[in-house]
């Protein structure tokens, strides 16, 4: 069966992997070998991520996304969507990425829309590779602060200066307003601090974007980045994108993922949010041409109650990724919160 039968898009790169001259050199070629000796599991999802931007680029505009996966991640995936393929496999090795990573972009400029984008701000907690300050044009009138580990960011910041010089520098302008890299580990109580110290203004409208991020903290560590988050609908108009995984989707063997949240949509009032959306991969705005198959993993639980742990026909495991769209703002704010015992019966 042919990719066009499966009902997936036509990719010739999918065929063959070329690397880009710049993955050649020899500093890039360091920095890279460097990546691979010492960042742990966290730190290297960021360059996996990017993979699959790459890869996926029939559907995602990211020309930077090669040079930040490095070799050995975008030969490991590639290596993966070719063994799915000549399975005929119902679910490609990085479509939910390259679905995720479209939905976080189409709703980052609704919610640049929402909140009239001009002397806003966006902060990309756990940015990780994260390339949208350079490739997204709603951007164009917002400060961005990217937050992440101190070598992650400076990792990133040389593989990009080495593409943004010339000959290359006008293919990738940046299109942000602005754009500001703050070094903190989100896991201690600092990072705020850290975000206003770099020029973040807690009075200004804000969009929040936790992009494959909340399932790598403990259950403590996801909730106080929420409830901090939720703080600031006090005091100004903010919004929030993440995504959710449930329990039996981190409790999958070799699973490095903690936090799991099936009621993020109940989970979210409860610490201040007013207004909160729920999709699931396959909805209509998670969709984007990429989930033909009725039986693909995702399709075939859509439908089923959410309490549901395994799949009443088969007994696998109902492996849920929730999109979740909050917002608030001191004119809207929910008449109560919960309890801590309440909030922690919810994220569980």
């Amino acid at each position: 069966m042919t990719d066009k039968e499966n009902g997936w898009p036509d990719n010739p790169g999918w065929s063959e992997l070329k690397l880009p001259d710049l993955l050649l050199v020899d500093s890039v070629r360091e920095i890279h070998a460097r990546i691979e000796a010492e960042w742990d599991y966290l730190q290297r999802s960021a360059c996996q991520m990017a993979a699959g931007r790459a890869l996926w680029k029939h559907m995602i505009h990211d020309p930077l996304a090669e040079l930040l996966a490095g070799e050995a991640c975008l030969r490991n995936l590639h290596e993966k969507i070719k063994k799915d393929r000549s399975n005929n496999a119902r679910e490609i090795s990085g479509v939910i990425l390259a679905v995720r990573t479209l939905w976080f972009d189409s709703k980052i400029e609704g919610a640049l829309t929402s909140i009239n984008g001009k002397d806003s701000q966006v902060v990309l907690l756990g940015a990780g590779m994260d390339t949208r300050a350079y490739r997204l044009s709603c951007l164009k009138e917002s400060d961005v602060f990217e937050v992440d580990f101190s070598e992650l960011l400076q990792a990133k910041a040389t593989l990009l200066k080495a593409a943004i010089e010339p000959p290359n520098g006008h293919h990738h302008q940046q299109k942000a307003k602005s754009l500001n890299r703050v070094a903190a580990d989100i896991r201690s109580n600092d990072w705020l601090e850290k975000l206003k110290t770099a020029g973040f203004a807690s009075e200004k409208n804000t969009v929040w974007v936790l992009e494959g991020l909340l399932y790598y903290l403990t259950h403590s560590q996801a909730l106080q980045v929420l409830e901090t988050i939720a703080d600031q609908c006090t005091i100004t108009h903010t919004v929030l994108l993440a995504d959710f995984m449930n329990k039996p989707s981190t409790t999958l063997s070799n699973s490095v993922f903690h936090f799991y949240c099936d009621w993020p949509d109940h989970l979210l009032p409860s610490l201040g949010f007013s207004n909160t959306t729920l999709s699931q991969i396959g909805d209509m705005d998670a969709h984007f041409g990429l989930m033909h198959d009725p039986l693909n993993l995702f399709n075939k639980i859509r439908s089923l109650p959410r309490s549901l742990q395994t799949h009443p026909d088969d007994g696998k495991p109902c492996c849920r990724l929730y999109l979740v769209r909050a917002s608030g703002s001191p004119q809207l704010q929910p008449s109560h919160k919960d309890n801590p015992q309440v909030r922690k019966s919810l994220s569980e």
